[in-house]
């Protein structure tokens, strides 16, 4: 994919460059001065409660726990499907009704809520409206690198916004982070909460907010608070309390330096992931991130990754991208 070739003119911090006409080729892109991977997108290598059976057709198939969920996959449009036979294996098949709502058919009985097992921590998951189970299997690599970070780092204060039902959240205050979790959703702090308990981590130094990410963000700022680490997930849109609303095209820019003043500097770690398009592609994300903290391309090390998640024949899923900024090693 192309790299975006930002500008600070964008909310996200640059545009994306002008597709060639028929007939002439792209200019030349000046290297990169910061990391990309160069190898196949990470993906979930040691967890016995997770599996990609298959994907294709736009949709994928995924064992999570006990149970076998067949669900949308835009990412999945136009591949062929390795093993037709497994897909009859499916507990529940989800359909999409409108953009972002759905309903499931129950192909055999199913609890309302089942738990799975992923390294220290156990997570409830349960089938939604939006057709989500409650965890995004693709971010385990980044779950265990912000547990590598926080033990190598030693106490520190992480801000985790849009956290969802709290793994990263988890992973971290499991190493020893005292870290404040914010989404807008109240269910979805609700349902962290729980796997807190269920994780052992209810004792845990976490704060939990029920807030829009860019206004919290903000009223940290105006209090003088300051975080070692940083992590976001941003999603295309979102509506807060009262009925704030966060876009990525025109709020990320904004976010990503309210988040650098509140660093100040110092900060151990930061971590943006990101599944929507044009950002899903790790050197655009890599070049927002860097538009908007210049600084670690100078003091730390900076590198992007795709995510993705591994089928039984080795086909890859693709799940977004990630940027990871560290003073060691990302």
């Amino acid at each position: 994919m192309a790299r975006a070739n930002l500008g600070r003119s964008h909310p996200l911090g640059r545009r994306l460059p002008p597709q060639p006409q028929d007939g002439h080729q792209a200019p030349a892109r000046p290297p990169l001065t910061l990391r990309t991977s160069s190898v196949a997108p990470r993906v979930m290598s040691d967890c016995r409660s997770y599996e990609l059976l298959d994907f294709g057709a736009g949709r994928k198939l995924e064992r999570f726990g006990r149970y076998i969920v067949d669900r949308p996959a835009p990412a999945a449009e136009g591949a062929s499907r390795e093993n037709l036979d497994v897909w009859n294996e499916a507990s529940a098949r989800f359909e999409r009704t409108a953009k972002s709502v759905g309903h499931w058919e129950a192909l055999e009985p199913i609890d309302e809520d089942w738990t799975i097992q992923l390294g220290p921590l156990t997570l409830a998951l349960k089938l939604t409206d939006s057709g989500q189970v409650g965890v995004f299997p693709e971010q385990a690599d980044n779950w265990r690198w912000i547990e590598q970070q926080v033990r190598e780092a030693g106490p520190i204060e992480l801000l985790n916004l849009f956290g969802y039902t709290g793994a990263s959240t988890l992973a971290a205050a499991a190493a020893g982070a005292r870290v404040v979790h914010v989404d807008a959703a109240r269910s979805a702090v609700v349902w962290a909460r729980r796997n807190a308990e269920l994780s052992g981590l209810s004792e845990a130094p976490i704060r939990w907010i029920v807030d829009d990410a860019l206004q919290f963000a903000r009223r940290e700022l105006k209090r003088g608070r300051h975080y070692d680490a940083i992590v976001l997930d941003p999603p295309a849109y979102g509506q807060g309390p009262g009925g704030k609303r966060f876009k990525l095209e025109h709020d990320l820019g904004d976010l990503l330096d309210v988040c650098r003043q509140l660093g100040g500097g110092s900060e151990r770690f930061w971590l943006l992931t990101c599944h929507t398009e044009p950002l899903a592609d790790k050197e655009a994300l890599a070049d927002c991130f860097a538009a908007h903290h210049p600084a670690w391309l100078k003091r730390g090390i900076l590198r992007s990754e795709a995510m993705g998640l591994s089928s039984p024949g080795g086909l890859v899923l693709p799940g977004g991208a990630a940027v990871r900024a560290s003073r060691d090693v990302c």
